[in-house]
């Protein structure tokens, strides 16, 4: 059996320890072997799951984390993972971005806090931001395959797990350790900064303490903030308009078309304040930490842009202004101000050598409050209270077999209150039973794992409620060629319960310019898959590539209309077959090494294809996107130079607008005046160096969210 080394933390209890940094495929990285150039502040901190030896059998993990980490620093998780493989971003907002996996968003990846969900209501909607400070992370897993089903029916489409120290993992052997960074740049006008504080409290004891904080103004892009086809949409409006003799119309309608240099209403501020403490006492450790998170941040908009209609024949656009100003809202742009407490615990408890070797235990408690502003008025208030929590029995390993089986619970009180409270009120409550095992016999290894979970969500001012239960199960094959080279398959049948939203959603929603229509008859989601890939390390070189293919049965989307209501275009929640196909790849290759330096040549990839039962595309599917990258690594100084290439999509839903295709070119340097327990990295970044047009095809906001354009960025991180 190979060491106890996971990426997730999907069946099992969650600890850290200090081992080698990972690659894509779970095995120990090597690109940077023979160079002291490791910059994992306390020694590189990996995930420990108790429960199975080899979980990538059956999920694929990225992970970034030092170097890597500080260079994709951003004000969301979105933003801060989209230059890696499979990954793509919502781009809603500068305030508001979500990870898309695989094409996946919303409700199908789930966003993870040490190990639990978020618990927020980010998954709602693309404007609401998720409640996790990236300023505070130590460490980013993405997570795909089968296996992350075991997180729970909502994680189809992956999960992205995102790691502090605010629960100490361990006692400090220093009196004090503190961790640090700050940054500026251009771009976003950004200022920012972090700061954490280890203690130990005896030799049994230790206490973590942390704060952030973050501000941005509106952001700078290259050229003109509408698309192409959004501003001659705009153009073609106001020159009616004047034909009308609606001036002041057409002058709204201009005055966006116009908009260049900056996006306006897009400024953001953040800060975050947090505490904890363990107790730890042989092989067991109980811990506790409270957390609040508290930030605002623009919604984007320009003048014209909500009288804006998609359909482009001739003739059809209303203009009957005296019904449409019935319609037309004066209120100024919208803001968003949200706060979330959080209470969490994790506790581990030794059982001995019988059966079962360990009891885990991680518990999640949220009081979240979102607050939507017209202008200076309180337009809806979205609150969400919410418990989440997981046990595990870890089983002893016995004759290469071994696995840990446990129950997760959910509970979610959802409120929304005002004009615009587009979701009714709504309870859900979940209960899982999970399992997952492994049996390894050197060169096979093979995972199991099973998930049982019921939903129940009650929507109790319209007097419905729907209860779910879906059985999902995944299966997963493994054969090691030679050395670090694995080749395997995965199977999967998976069931996912639609939400609330997707359930009960009728109304509109300023903030993202629609009128959301949900089904209370929808089904239960199901999906066979498989992917097969090949993994692991070859002369030096590192490599992933795994091609997948998921075939849906009642996959549920968000699709436009073509009519309006109150003003907005109208968004339905449907409901019919689908087939996804995927590829990833990714390599790492020495290219050169030199008297204490090493040069390494990156590659890596992505495409997905996603069609519905009735032909058409899947709506918001990410493009075909490379990237290419040199890096020279030394004890000193790290030089970076990437490419990074996204294809138009023009496969696009009906209705749907095509985007065009864009590069970024982005360069780093990073400096390390200090090594060892006394840890300094200064970098200087110059982003999307050619100041190229760039918008992301998954975001519901592409028209009028371009990219940030050239961004020379500085940030320097410490530990001591």
């Amino acid at each position: 059996m190979k060491p106890l080394r996971l990426a997730l933390l999907a069946a099992t209890s969650l600890s850290i320890s200090a081992s080698p940094a990972l690659a894509q495929d779970g095995s120990p990285a090597e690109s940077r072997e023979e160079t002291p150039t490791s910059d994992d502040f306390h020694g590189p901190i990996y995930v420990t799951a108790a429960g199975v030896g080899r979980l990538d059998v059956l999920a694929g993990t990225s992970v970034l984390q030092g170097d890597d980490l500080q260079r994709n620093q951003a004000g969301t998780i979105g933003e801060v993972l989209a230059r890696t493989p499979g990954v793509s971003a919502t781009s809603f907002s500068p305030g508001a971005s979500r990870p898309v996996l695989r094409g996946f968003q919303g409700d199908r990846v789930r966003v993870l806090t040490d190990g639990l969900g978020s618990i927020d209501a980010s998954s709602t909607s693309a404007d609401h931001a998720v409640t996790i400070d990236p300023l505070l992370t130590d460490r980013i897993e993405v997570l795909r395959g089968p296996a992350v089903l075991l997180y729970g029916s909502s994680a189809i489409g992956g999960a992205v797990n995102v790691l502090s120290k605010r629960i100490p993992p361990s006692v400090p052997d220093e009196p004090i350790h503190i961790d640090a960074s700050a940054g500026a740049d251009t771009a976003y006008d950004l200022r920012e900064g972090a700061v954490s504080a280890d203690v130990p409290l005896g030799k049994s004891i230790a206490f973590h303490i942390d704060g952030s904080w973050r501000k941005t103004g509106d952001v700078s892009v290259p050229g003109y903030v509408a698309s192409d086809s959004l501003r001659a949409r705009l153009l073609n409006m106001a020159a009616e308009e004047e034909e009308e003799g609606h001036l002041d119309e057409a002058a709204e309608f201009r005055e966006g078309a116009d908009t260049r240099g900056k996006i306006p209403n897009s400024a953001t501020e953040t800060y975050s304040v947090g505490a904890g403490f363990a107790v730890f006492s042989g092989g067991s450790d109980l811990g506790v930490s409270f957390g609040y998170y508290d930030t605002s941040y623009g919604i984007p908009g320009l003048p014209g842009v909500g009288h804006v209609h998609h359909d482009e024949e001739e003739g059809e656009e209303d203009h009957d202004h005296e019904g449409e100003h019935d319609h037309e809202r004066e209120e100024g742009p919208v803001t968003i101000g949200m706060k979330q407490y959080r209470v969490d615990l994790r506790g581990n408890f030794d059982l001995g050598s019988g059966f079962f070797e360990k009891l885990s235990t991680r518990w999640g408690y949220s009081n979240y409050t979102h607050t939507e502003f017209e202008g200076d008025e309180i337009g809806t208030v979205f609150d969400v209270e919410g418990v989440e929590g997981r046990m595990e029995l870890i089983q002893a390993e016995r004759g290469g077999w071994r696995g840990s089986t446990g129950a997760q619970y959910f509970h979610q009180d959802f409120r929304a209150d005002g004009e615009e409270a587009f979701v009714p009120p709504n309870r859900t409550d979940q209960y899982s039973l999970f399992t997952l095992q492994e049996i390894g016999f050197d060169p096979v290894e093979l995972e199991l794992g099973g998930r049982y979970e019921h939903t129940a969500i009650d929507a109790p001012t319209l007097g419905l409620s729907r209860d779910f239960d879906a059985v999902s199960g995944a299966a997963g094959l493994s054969y090691t060629v030679s050395g670090d080279v694995r080749v395997g398959v995965n199977g999967s049948r998976s069931e996912r319960a639609p939400s609330a939203q997707e359930l009960f959603a009728d109304g509109p929603h300023i903030a993202t310019q629609q009128f959301e229509i949900g089904d209370p008859a929808l089904g239960k989601e199901r999906a066979w898959g498989v992917e097969g890939y090949v993994r692991g390390t070859l002369g030096g070189a590192r490599f992933s590539a795994s091609v997948y293919r998921n075939w849906f049965d009642d996959f549920i989307y968000l699709a436009e209309t073509g009519a309006e209501e109150d003003g907005l275009d109208v968004f339905e929640f449907r409901q019919q077959g689908a087939d996804h196909f995927g590829v990833e790849t990714e390599v790492s290759v020495p290219v050169y090494r030199g008297d204490g330096f090493t040069v390494v040549a990156d590659a890596q990839g992505d495409y997905v294809r996603a069609t519905l039962a009735d032909g058409s595309p899947v709506p918001r599917i990410p493009p075909l996107s490379l990237l290419g990258a040199l890096e020279l690594q030394s004890a000193r100084f790290d030089a970076r130079a990437e490419v990074q290439w996204f294809d138009k999509q023009d496969r696009v839903a009906p209705l749907e607008t095509p985007t065009d295709g864009f590069t970024h070119v982005n360069l780093s340097l990073a400096w390390k005046p200090l090594r060892g327990s006394r840890n300094v990295t200064v970098m200087l970044q110059a982003n999307n160096l050619l100041d190229a047009e760039g918008r992301r095809h998954a975001s519901f906001t592409k028209e009028y969210t371009p990219l940030a354009g050239r961004n020379l960025k500085l940030s320097v991180r410490t530990s001591f």
